[in-house]
């Protein structure tokens, strides 16, 4: 029944993990030796990529979804604003402390315990998926809120330590992962449908670049309660596997670790969803069957996708930085970076997410494919400003003000439904993939140089979240371009109150 979509899928997967499998091969060939061991694992690691990310594909199409456009439409049947709200919250939070990646991020950072940062992190984006919500229900434009809240983030930016300014932006991309990325968009288009006005499909767009602000916020006034003298980043340690056995017991080792976190990550909530469906939903056993299967395919995508790129994929970046850095012509770790980031995205599990719900909602006036070229100018461009920043030192945020000023302002200029698409792609860009590859690409190149990793490496999620912003809505600004049509004048906010009218719920 799932065999032909298995079969897109895996042709999609081949597809995007081809070009890196490529590019790594060629330099390890040519200008940057990798270990045999090392590059086995990393050519094995591009196996389970490609499988893992068949079956997650297809997983979140069938299920993640699904699920939560179910239940965001039936929260808002309730027409109650304090469920709408305390279940966003609620979701909001336990899919953050479930998201794989920021388990990662929090056992980086020495000088804050990992609870209490994991859970700060999940408030904060708790709190900004209700803000998202309200926003959404009240149909305020996405840009007057990220507006205030970017200005609030510099404010604290100005008085938090040095030495964590790098971990507070990078916080904001790694609370996007696969897990969060295809639920709450699903569920951001389920909440919209409450709405019957024009512009309820383009502010469906938005929850994820909100709740990716919610992190960055969180873990700056961390920083100024706790006052770290330094936010450590450890490198992982690499192993140069001696033989083919050795390698193999890598991954074995592997495969139950990231069997046990996905199963963390996807348990709350299929058992939030089962609890959702005897109360208030009550699908029929068709829909309830093919999500059970697309829940079983996103565990395993997950499990065979973060196997194979933090035991493979992780030390063949960290090797390939180092021996390009170590060379008399250190700058070329700028342009094959670019290269590398621009094929890389296409690996990010949750940008396919993105692109089909960017298609559906605009009923294909946006193909995919072009939002992800967009999304890989985008990332090359950070990718080749964070390699500048490892070779400099110069602080990141010399490179994140400009940079957000430029796509704040951009979005005076492009239709609301690209500044939503265009700040949620910088989460999503910023997947595992940049974690575990362009991570330690920098960080290898960073310590090959003498350079502080904390300072100089450890921004590089941030940076891969912040460009895309711009790219994206200069194509809107192109799609504006082209349009012939008219944008109708957003309803008052008194009009978008109505729902609630009959309930009493609040009062103006």
């Amino acid at each position: 029944m799932y065999r032909k979509g298995l079969l897109e899928k895996l042709n999609e997967s081949i597809t995007a993990v081809g070009p890196i499998v490529v590019i790594v091969l060629l330099l390890s060939l040519t200008v940057a030796p990798i270990p045999s061991g090392v590059l086995l694992a990393f050519l094995f690691g591009g196996v389970l990529l490609v499988i893992g990310m068949m079956f997650f594909s297809l997983g979140a199409e069938l299920a993640m979804e699904p699920m939560g456009q179910h239940m965001g439409a039936e929260i808002t049947k309730t027409r109650k604003l304090w469920v709408i709200l305390s279940l966003g919250f609620l979701l909001g939070f336990m899919i953050t402390v479930s998201e794989p990646d920021l388990q990662v991020l929090a056992g980086q950072v020495q000088s804050i315990p990992n609870s209490v940062l994991i859970f700060s992190v999940a408030g904060g984006v708790g709190l900004f998926l209700v803000l998202a919500l309200l926003r959404m229900l009240l149909g305020i434009r996405l840009r007057t809120v990220l507006l205030v809240c970017y200005i609030l983030v510099f404010l604290l930016a100005y008085f938090a330590p040095k030495d964590f300014l790098a971990v507070a932006f990078d916080s904001g991309g790694v609370t996007t992962g696969p897990m969060t990325v295809p639920f709450i968009m699903a569920f951001g288009v389920g909440i919209s449908a409450i709405r019957s006005d024009r512009k309820a499909n383009d502010d469906s767009f938005g929850l994820i670049s909100l709740c990716s602000v919610g992190p960055i916020l969180a873990v700056l006034a961390l920083s100024l309660i706790f006052r770290p003298d330094g936010a450590a980043y450890e490198a992982a340690a690499v192993e140069n596997a001696e033989n083919s056995v050795v390698m193999g017991r890598s991954f074995l080792a592997g495969f139950p670790v990231y069997a046990r976190e996905i199963g963390v990550a996807v348990l709350p909530i299929a058992a939030f969803f089962g609890l959702f469906q005897i109360i208030r939903l009550r699908l029929q056993r068709g829909p309830l069957i093919r999500i059970g299967v697309g829940l079983v395919y996103t565990y395993v995508g997950l499990v065979l996708f973060l196997t194979g790129v933090n035991v493979g994929f992780m030390p063949a970046g960290s090797y390939l930085g180092a021996t390009l850095a170590g060379l008399s012509y250190r700058w070329i770790i700028i342009p094959l970076g670019m290269l590398i980031g621009y094929f890389i995205v296409k690996a990010e599990p949750a940008v396919y997410v993105l692109m089909r719900q960017v298609e559906e909602l605009t009923d294909g006036a946006v193909q995919g494919k072009t939002l992800q070229a967009c999304l890989s100018i985008g990332v090359a461009a950070s990718i080749g400003l964070a390699m500048t920043r490892v070779l400099t030192g110069i602080s990141i945020l010399w490179f994140v003000v400009p940079g957000y000023a430029i796509a704040l302002g951009l979005s005076f200029f492009v239709p609301d439904m690209f500044t939503g698409i265009a700040f949620d792609s910088g989460g999503v860009a910023s997947g595992p993939m940049t974690a575990t590859f362009l991570l330690p690409f920098a960080t290898g190149a960073c310590v090959a140089l003498g350079g502080n990793v904390v300072t100089d490496a450890f921004g590089v999620v941030a940076m891969v979240a912040m460009t895309p912003l711009i790219a994206i809505q200069f194509l809107g600004i192109a799609y504006r371009l082209r349009s012939a049509g008219t944008e109708a004048a957003p309803a008052s906010v008194e009009e978008k109150l109505d729902w609630f009218d009959d309930y009493e719920i609040i009062n103006l």
